[in-house]
């Protein structure tokens, strides 16, 4: 089987790194960006290749809201998982949300939601 590319993006390049980190331990293929217009440029360059972006909500110049927009306007419904500081509600099912600061697990638990066929609604079971 076919390991999943994820697409992350965060500015503050510690939080990058560790999350690169997290990811591969959990069995991922990761490329990382630090601005999202850098992760939209890999994005555009082959949609195909991931199967889910993770983003920051607040990135400089392009927030990672618009980001996502501007993914799913490549790809319907590409699995997203964005992450703040600050609280923030997920739109659609294949939207999920981590609080900073969370755990590894809390962050393969939600991606495993928000990419499983048949997926629920945002925060329920």
């Amino acid at each position: 089987m076919a390991r999943i590319r994820v697409l992350v993006v965060d500015d503050e390049s510690g939080l990058l790194l560790l999350l690169r980190r997290y990811l591969e331990r959990l069995g991922y293929d990761v490329d990382a960006a630090h601005s999202a217009e850098e992760a939209l440029a890999l994005f555009e360059t082959n949609p195909d290749r991931y199967g889910c972006v993770v983003t920051d909500l607040i990135l400089p110049v392009m927030g990672g809201e618009e980001f996502l927009k501007r993914v799913r306007a490549l790809r319907p419904g590409m699995p997203a998982l964005i992450s703040s500081g600050y609280p923030y509600e997920p739109q659609t099912p294949t939207t999920g949300f981590l609080q900073k600061p969370y755990l590894p697990a809390m962050l393969a638990q939600e991606l495993e939601r928000i990419m499983r066929p048949g997926r629920t609604a945002a925060g329920s079971v």
